[in-house]
């Protein structure tokens, strides 16, 4: 038998007689679309060294995948929760976090 468990709260999911509900967050970076419309007289060499040395700036962070997905299984009433403040702020204005 699989076991489900709440990924906030951890308590277990019965399948049985509760409701697990899945969350999928998609993260990927933005790109803006190129206009073809306009000339390109760009100097693509300087462009590719300005991407270089901005790859050596980030350091790992360069190398990691641009798009990440993450699922997580939720019980009813953290499902309630997630939807009220899906990003979190309400929880970081509690807590008392700095502005640094």
């Amino acid at each position: 038998m699989i076991r489900y468990v709440c990924d906030l709260c951890r308590r277990e999911i019965d399948p049985d007689r509760d409701i697990r509900y899945q969350v999928k967050i998609e993260v990927r970076a933005a790109f803006e679309p190129v206009n073809d419309d306009e000339p390109d007289d760009r100097d693509h060499l300087e462009e590719i060294q300005e991407i270089l040395e901005s790859l050596n700036q980030l350091g790992e962070e360069a190398f990691e995948t641009a798009e990440k997905v993450l699922r997580f299984d939720l019980c009813a009433e953290c499902r309630k929760k997630f939807l009220r403040d899906p990003l979190g702020r309400e929880t970081s204005k509690i807590l008392g976090f700095s502005k640094n």
